[in-house]
């Protein structure tokens, strides 16, 4: 046997050292930090005109989502961007959240084939947004932008068919064929909120806002009056453009956060001046049905909401007034259901 090494011996003597550090440097490598959640959320909406005993009109809506801290967005950059953010958002408490949504809408009598002209038009409008909304002291704003589509894309027929049919038994839509044509949408919404009062006691939230784009376009102003106790956020909204998608807000800005609990009860308004509607006016760049609307149509609302630790339920029931001559006020309800982290 010659006195030089032999390969196997050496391969194996390496293989068998590398085995024995492995353990060892897994054992001396840190345990991955957990996901700091913190201030994070999940906030699920759904309004249903059903609710009211109605079927008619805007007769659905659903939106999902959830948001995050901005400063935690903001860990993925390095400076000199996060000084940038810095002194734009001035020590304020900002989240970022992304979202999807459907709405639905029909005429009075949904078991109609033919058309109906005189009525509101079918239209279903499904979309992906995302949010970015910055509170300090006792003031919110909120930008929003929704990129979806109208018409047949948007599903409408397939889920009010479905909904009809296997959960509620409620009559079968026919008149889905003569829904808006399909077509892409946007819309850019900003909405201002102030809060004044205390968190435990009354509080008044005045609103004003703008929405524009080949969905809607509107202005709209109103508020909210509430009674509670351990109050936090801005109160609660719909699934209407610029809502309160993200409610949470950081404990050193809301005092009431760092309670185990918070109830309130509300009733509000919201007054809109509307110079595009597609669901009423009906396509932009494609001929097809349409009826026409009243420029200016206001929202009274009324409910309860309340948080037990990390989630949070609201109930708000919503009588919307004329939107077209003949249509008559509209009742609906709206459900948030929110977990907070």
């Amino acid at each position: 046997m010659s006195g030089r090494s032999h390969p196997s011996v050496l391969t194996g003597l390496t293989a068998l050292l590398l085995c024995c550090a492995a353990p060892a440097a897994a054992a001396e490598a840190p345990a991955a930090a957990p996901v700091d959640l913190r201030g994070s959320e999940i906030q699920v909406f759904i309004e249903n005109d059903s609710f009211g005993s109605t079927d008619q009109y805007y007769t659905n809506g659903i939106k999902i989502g959830g948001g995050i801290p901005a400063d935690k967005v903001s860990k993925l950059f390095t400076r000199p961007p996060n000084a940038l953010l810095d002194a734009i958002t001035d020590g304020a408490s900002n989240h970022f959240g992304l979202f999807i949504g459907q709405n639905l809408y029909t005429p009075r009598d949904i078991t109609i084939a033919a058309p109906q002209p005189n009525d509101r038009p079918w239209a279903a409008w499904a979309y992906i947004g995302a949010v970015a909304q910055s509170v300090k002291e006792d003031r919110l704003h909120t930008v929003e932008v929704d990129i979806g589509f109208v018409g047949a894309p948007a599903l409408g027929r397939q889920v009010q068919t479905f909904w009809h049919e296997y959960v509620v038994d409620a009559a079968e839509p026919k008149g889905w064929g003569n829904q808006i044509r399909a077509e892409p949408g946007i819309l850019l919404t900003y909405v201002h909120k102030r809060r004044y009062g205390d968190s435990n006691g009354i509080q008044f939230v005045p609103h004003a806002g703008l929405s524009v784009g080949t969905i809607m376009t509107l202005a709209r102003a109103g508020g909210i009056l509430r009674f509670g106790q351990n109050m936090t956020g801005f109160g609660p909204d719909g699934i209407e453009p610029g809502g309160a998608m993200l409610k949470n807000t950081r404990s050193q800005y809301d005092a009431g956060r760092r309670r185990p609990w918070e109830w309130f009860a509300f009733a509000g308004v919201d007054g809109r001046l509307i110079a595009h509607n597609i669901f009423l006016d009906g396509s932009l760049f494609r001929d097809g049905p349409g009826i026409t609307r009243k420029d200016a149509v206001y929202d009274i609302s009324a409910g309860l909401s309340g948080r037990i630790d990390k989630l949070r339920l609201s109930v708000t029931r919503i009588k919307r007034s004329e939107e077209f001559d003949g249509s008559g006020k509209q009742k609906f309800y709206s459900i948030n259901l929110g977990i907070e982290f």
